[in-house]
């Protein structure tokens, strides 16, 4: 799910450096679904907007074409956590991945003190990156150093609630809302070192919340967005001690109908590794995926799309731009995606 990525440890850890988190004030851990059963359905587009709960994050990634034949990826999160009745803590993430350049690049923010306010679609700004919108309609905007980003995204499907209801369980760590936006449309410019680059695309947009906390491990999540207009969402969660725990995954059909994949259903495995310089972490690198019909290989458009984000989650991860090439019913088949790894570290 894209994302029990990052928000869990992260803002358990980082927006804590504004809202500190006491263990006796978070939410008990769910006992045998009990508490998903008694949460209430998703209600969109109302739930687009800001939530009390204790974690919260709107993540876009997406891939970007300008005429002239330059590519490029781009991240965007902003990450929400409440503490008792202290004010909302936030972290983001901006990172642009120049395929032309064969360069990547990030920056992180936080802020503390923005007021929540429930209801139709979300405003988010966190000095000056900007989240705005809500119904598959919504405004990015973001810089940093030689980069920014001013895009429109439009989405092409309705939004896919994950596990049919669009609440996961975690077991002992909690239930969290999940739905995603699995194909948006984008038009925009990319502000590429003082050059404004018109730019069209296609993104991913996933929103979670719940109150669900970490117990440690980590997870490789992947977004696969094919030709033939279908996606896949698939992540599997490792637990503190590096074993495989949690696999979960959705197919969207073309038409935007969606299917829980049973566990057995799909995997993957890695075909390579890459060791970050700056960090000393060794992630896999290259991948390949096998869900239904479907043999799919992912290849980073650039090794090294490592986020150190020290002054905002804590978290060092690797979240990047990949290609995608293989088969599916037999045929011919390609793609674009993203590929998230957490938990590296150990």
């Amino acid at each position: 799910m894209k994302r029990l990525a990052l928000g869990v440890a992260l803002l358990l850890t980082s927006c804590a450096r504004a809202a500190p988190v006491d263990p006796a004030v978070l939410a008990p851990p769910s006992q045998g679904g009990e508490v998903r059963a008694q949460l209430p359905p998703v209600n969109l587009p109302a739930d687009d907007g800001p939530h009390r709960d204790l974690t919260e994050w709107w993540y876009y990634t997406g891939h970007l074409q300008a005429a002239e034949g330059r590519t490029y990826g781009f991240e965007l999160v902003i990450f929400q956590a409440n503490r008792r009745d202290d004010p909302p803590g936030y972290a983001a993430h901006f990172a642009i991945t120049d395929n032309t350049r064969g360069q990547f690049q990030f920056h992180e923010r936080t802020e503390t003190g923005k007021q929540v306010h429930a209801g139709r679609g979300f405003d988010l700004n966190l000095s000056g990156w900007s989240m705005k919108g809500g119904g598959g309609h919504d405004h990015l905007k973001a810089d940093m150093p030689g980069y920014a980003i001013d895009l429109e995204l439009s989405s092409l499907k309705p939004a896919v609630l994950h596990d049919g209801t669009g609440i996961i369980s975690f077991g002992p760590a909690g239930d969290s809302y999940y739905y995603s936006r699995t194909r948006l449309q984008v038009a925009g410019s990319v502000h590429d070192h003082g050059q404004q680059v018109p730019v069209s695309g296609l993104a991913w947009m996933d929103h979670q919340w719940g109150n669900f906390v970490s117990g440690g491990g980590g997870w490789d999540w992947f977004a696969i967005q094919l030709d033939d207009e279908s996606e896949y969402m698939l992540f599997f969660l490792r637990d503190a001690g590096g074993k495989p725990s949690l696999p979960y995954g959705t197919y969207v059909a073309p038409d935007g109908s969606s299917t829980v994949l049973p566990p057995d259903s799909f995997a993957q495995r890695s075909l390579g590794s890459w060791r970050s310089p700056a960090s000393d972490i060794e992630y896999p690198s290259g991948w390949e995926v096998r869900v239904g019909d479907a043999v799919v290989v992912l290849t980073p458009t650039v090794l090294d799309q490592e986020l150190r984000t020290g002054e905002s989650t804590g978290v060092t991860y690797w979240e990047g731009d990949v290609r995608i090439t293989g088969t599916k019913a037999g045929r011919p088949v390609r793609g674009v995606g993203y590929t998230e790894l957490v938990g590296y570290h150990r």
